[in-house]
């Protein structure tokens, strides 16, 4: 029979033994019904029964008496074998509970604690994750062992699996008579070993009187997690804080031995030496707990400080979205390297920005950190205006996109509109409502325009103009504009010059700068509308443009209204931007002054004053060019020749609506309509040789080919065609491309059912 069997019997036995006695009171009991049972059968089977019992009561107490037998020799055989062994042993069963413990382990680690991992608790870290690891390893290959770093040395640990459940252990410790014990307890420095992990292994007679007992872990000692040799460290004592000079020695098995030295010769760390002083170079150096602890002349200067003065390094700076004592402290505590910051000081010039990198250093054993600092204003300010322009660009796109969508959807509510109206009259009562949905449909399209003069895709039709005359026309208007309270001048220069622009934008951008004026000044003032005839001899820089050498007309607008705050100054050319309270402006008043002027050739510029007022400064490049050359007339091309009402026409465009409102207005005007939602599906239907068209009518941009790219192709084997280009975007995104084109004009979106109507027929007749 095996130990396992054994084993299990023994226990099974054990469970029964408590049923000893039971089981022979059961079998007395049926003795007795033997011999008082009425029937002779009853009598058989109770005479059974009863020996029976009585058989497995004596076969139980033989086997209880042998296992016990069994266990004395086994104990006494263990004792013969571990009891003469130096050794500390252990048997332990599958829990890990001590079952016998040799001389030896009794005399070391005593008899009171009731399992292994009790018994070495303070002898080595983790004792139960040792245990647990090499018991596995035992189990299942028969034996295992592992040396582990001990407080006193090294111990050798080594377990044998006996079977049944139970465990050998076996515990050689080799104290070490060199490394930190060579004569440890007896130096008067406070010295400890600790392992990798900053559990303490072994302190010294003058590191406990120092601390006031045995510290298990490091951080029971030092505040910091990073100490290097040479460092100054404040170590809490029994008498209270203590400073001493850090120092380290490599040991053996990755131990690391650590000396406290005095500090007494020690200062506090000084100011720069006098080479650091005149450097041409902003240098302060901050103490770890960011107190500054010196500064040079030129970082006195950079942040106005006096000659002693004392600050924090959060005194000084502002914050990087979190205080900048942490970022020093990451610093300090080698959690960062050598890293620089662009930060806003506190101190010295307004609207200043500093680059500071901060670096380690130890000086005089304390750790603290060098700062040095650069003027980064002047960089600041660039990466701003560039942010600025890229902001701009990008709004500009968006809404030149928006506004192109948004005259999509005008032009099929208009031209629906327009054809609604052709089947009523005056008299009907659904006209009126008719005439309001076209009418705001109108004003809709007029703040569309806005967005496109923005964003500079907005169509104009530039002419030689005279801004005498211009101005002029406009007094009228504008003095009923600006009501009684405010009083209107118009001063004109002698000699201006004419310039170059659309008229009708021209004169919007007069009218928004003279209102924005009249807003200004709820009180009443005076509005000043002067020209003057400029000439640069030089290129002029301003607000991040350069305005060209050259003969320039001068427009200013100028009010003498509360002002604008300088901080909103570089916003207010942005879309949407208003100071007006809400309900009072859109914000797309500047923005399209500014969308307007950029897009005739000219510059805008705004000063301001709080209390004051503000003047606006527009350039415009003189034109020179003769009248009769101004705006050069293209050769008219031959003209096909079609009757009124008749003629075939090939319309392209995806929006179905727009497609749906001109296809019928075309329709009605007697023209055949042929439709097609993309270039592609236009392209299929002109294989056809026998199909004859006379006129292209197609959107610009859509999905797949474009317009131009499509005519292009359909010109190659019908170039008599004409072509109406159609687009919701500026001309000027497709003058290059139609340059190419013969035989076509633009149509800008939104169109009324008569625009679309004289635009095809001027094309044909």
């Amino acid at each position: 029979m095996g130990a396992l069997d054994l084993h299990d019997l023994h226990a099974f036995a054990r469970r029964l033994a408590g049923r000893h006695w039971l089981l022979v009171g059961m079998g007395g009991l049926a003795l007795i019904l033997a011999l008082i049972a009425p029937s002779a059968q009853l009598r058989l089977i109770a005479s059974v029964g009863g020996m029976t019992m009585v058989s497995l009561s004596l076969m139980l107490r033989g086997l209880i008496a042998y296992l016990e037998r069994h266990e004395r020799m086994r104990a006494s055989l263990l004792q013969q074998i571990m009891g003469s062994d130096a050794s500390p042993c252990f048997l332990t069963n599958l829990q890990g509970e001590v079952m016998f413990r040799n001389p030896a382990a009794e005399t070391r680690f005593g008899t009171e604690a009731q399992t292994m991992a009790a018994a070495l608790n303070d002898h080595f870290a983790s004792p139960a994750a040792v245990l647990f690891r090499l018991q596995s390893r035992a189990a299942q290959s028969g034996a295992a062992r592992e040396d582990v770093v001990t407080r006193r040395g090294q111990t050798r640990l080594s377990v044998s699996s006996l079977g049944g459940g139970q465990f050998l252990w076996r515990l050689e410790e080799y104290i070490e008579r060199s490394g930190m014990a060579r004569g440890a307890d007896g130096i008067s420095l406070p010295m400890l070993v600790a392992n990798k992990s900053g559990v303490i292994l072994f302190c010294n007679e003058a590191m406990r009187r120092l601390v006031g007992g045995r510290p298990k872990t490091l951080d029971r000692i030092f505040t910091r997690p990073n100490l290097h040799g040479g460092e100054v460290v404040e170590v809490p004592g029994v008498i209270g804080t203590v400073k001493a000079m850090f120092a380290e020695v490599d040991g053996a098995g990755e131990r690391r031995e650590i000396y406290l030295f005095p500090v007494e010769d020690l200062v506090e760390p000084g100011p720069l030496t006098e080479d650091f002083e005149n450097l041409p170079v902003a240098l302060m150096r901050f103490r770890a707990d960011g107190a500054l602890a010196a500064v040079n002349r030129m970082g006195r200067e950079l942040l106005s400080l006096a000659p002693g003065e004392e600050h924090d390094f959060h005194d000084l700076y502002e914050g990087l979205g979190r205080p900048v004592q942490d970022w020093l402290s990451d610093v300090v505590e080698e959690r960062l390297r050598d890293v620089s910051e662009v930060l806003k000081p506190r101190r010295g010039q307004a609207e200043a920005f500093h680059q500071v990198t901060l670096r380690r250093i130890v000086d005089h054993g304390y750790p603290g950190a060098l700062a040095v600092v650069q003027d980064a204003t002047a960089m600041k300010r660039i990466e701003a205006q560039l942010g600025q322009g890229q902001k701009m660009q990008a709004i500009g796109q968006l809404a030149g996109g928006i506004a192109h969508d948004f005259n999509n959807l005008l032009t099929a509510i208009t031209g629906h509109c327009d054809l609604l109206l052709l089947r009523h009259n005056r008299e009907d009562a659904d006209y009126a409502d008719l005439v309001q949905v076209q009418q705001n449909a109108n004003r809709a399209a007029a703040l569309v325009g806005q967005l496109l003069a923005f964003s500079r895709k907005q169509t104009l039709k530039p002419q030689r103009i005279e801004l005498e005359e211009v101005l002029s026309d406009l007094a009228h208007l504008l003095n009923r504009l600006v009501g009684e309270k405010i009083r209107l001048r118009l001063l004109h220069a002698p000699a201006l010059g004419a310039i170059r622009a659309d008229k009708r934008q021209l004169e919007q951008v007069i009218m928004n700068l003279v209102v924005n004026a009249r807003d200004a000044m709820p009180e009443g003032g005076e509005i000043r509308v002067e020209t003057e005839a400029l000439t640069l001899h030089e290129a002029f820089r301003r607000d991040r443009a350069v305005v060209p050498a050259g003969d320039y007309a001068l427009i200013r607008v100028r009010d003498t209204g509360t002002g604008i705050p300088p901080d909103r100054l570089d916003k207010i050319f942005e879309p949407f931007f208003t100071t007006k309270k809400p309900g009072e402006g859109t914000g797309l008043g500047l923005s399209t002054v500014y969308g307007i002027v950029k897009q005739s050739g000219g510059f805008v510029f705004v000063d301001s004053t709080l209390g004051d007022g503000t003047v606006f400064h527009l350039y415009f490049p003189v034109n020179d060019a003769p009248a009769e050359d101004a705006v050069p007339v293209a050769q008219a091309p031959a003209k096909v020749i079609v009757r009124q009402g008749e003629g075939v026409v090939l319309l392209v465009e995806d929006e179905a609506p727009v497609r749906a409102f001109a296809s019928r207005a075309l329709r009605m005007r007697g023209y055949t309509v042929l439709e097609a939602r993309d270039a592609e599906e236009a392209l299929a239907t002109l294989e056809d040789p026998s199909l004859d068209v006379d006129l292209f009518v197609t959107d610009v941009v859509m999905p797949g080919l474009d317009g131009p790219s499509w005519v292009r192709k359909a010109l190659e084997t019908r170039p008599n065609a004409r072509v109406v280009f159609m687009s919701g975007y500026s001309e000027e995104s497709l003058s290059e491309e139609q340059g190419r084109i013969p035989n076509s004009v633009f149509l800008p979106k939104p169109f009324s059912l008569s625009d679309l109507a004289a635009t095809v027929h001027d094309q044909l007749h």
